[in-house]
């Protein structure tokens, strides 16, 4: 149904190769993995003495590099400014064959200031896609259930402020509860999206709740008011069981 997947386990551990191996042989031609570099390597080494533990993680998923959409360095909060350099010396690590895609969550970064254009002008020269969060609907809403509650405590609470640096811009939404309280968020994101599949770009779009139960549900309600040919419009798998008669 998706032609794409956001690997977030990759982010706290290792999967096995023979797991790697599984992932390549269960998909199609067209589908694109997104991995989230290790948090060893982004928060815990803060980017610094991690050759070998980059290596290990390149080798590891060697296999499936013509299957990666991106691959995606998501960096902790008290990584600002003061730490650009230690950012453009990791990034020359990074094989050229993968899109890289920085997701930066210090406030700093934020500002539209020159410490922005910085980092904004360095990821533009290197093909670097900055990836954008959009948490709005979640913390629109009360935390009314334990899921809600835990999401708003995790995830950030940063500006939306919206750029392509490069050809794969990337966007993750964190809706609310309520599918359609999501479309006053959203709207403006269509026409965006619109704009650079215009432009020849190809923007990628990752869906989250609370929960992250009703996720694949907001995925198709937007896809369906972005007004394109989608898998994701298709009926669901479970949508396809026929249903049980009723015995009234």
């Amino acid at each position: 149904m998706f032609n794409s997947v956001e690997g977030n386990t990759t982010f706290y551990a290792n999967p096995k190769p023979d797991t790697i191996l599984q992932w390549k042989n269960a998909i199609s031609d067209d589908f694109r993995f997104t991995f989230k570099l290790p948090r060893q390597i982004s928060h815990e080494l803060a980017l610094q003495d991690c050759q070998k533990e980059l290596e290990t993680w390149l080798t590891l998923f060697a296999p499936l590099f013509e299957n990666i959409g991106m691959i995606m360095l998501q960096l902790p909060a008290s990584c600002g400014p003061e730490h650009l350099s230690r950012i453009q010396n990791f990034v020359t690590q990074i094989p050229s064959e993968l899109c890289l895609g920085i997701e930066v969550r210090n406030l700093a970064f934020f500002r539209k200031d020159d410490n922005e254009k910085r980092l904004n002008q360095f990821l533009m020269s290197k093909g670097i896609n900055r990836i954008m969060m959009d948490t709005r609907p979640l913390f629109n809403e009360a935390p009314s259930t334990p899921a809600i509650e835990d999401a708003q405590r995790k995830k950030p609470r940063v500006p939306v402020n919206v750029i392509a640096t490069s050809t794969r811009p990337m966007l993750r939404f964190v809706g609310c509860s309520v599918l359609e309280n999501n479309r006053p968020f959203y709207q403006p994101w269509l026409k965006k999206i619109h704009t650079w599949l215009s432009e020849g770009k190809e923007p990628i779009v990752f869906f989250h709740t609370a929960d992250n139960y009703d996720a694949p549900l907001l995925a198709r309600q937007f896809v369906r008011d972005l007004g394109i040919d989608h898998k994701v419009l298709l009926p669901f798998p479970a949508e396809q069981q026929p249903k049980q008669r009723s015995l009234l």
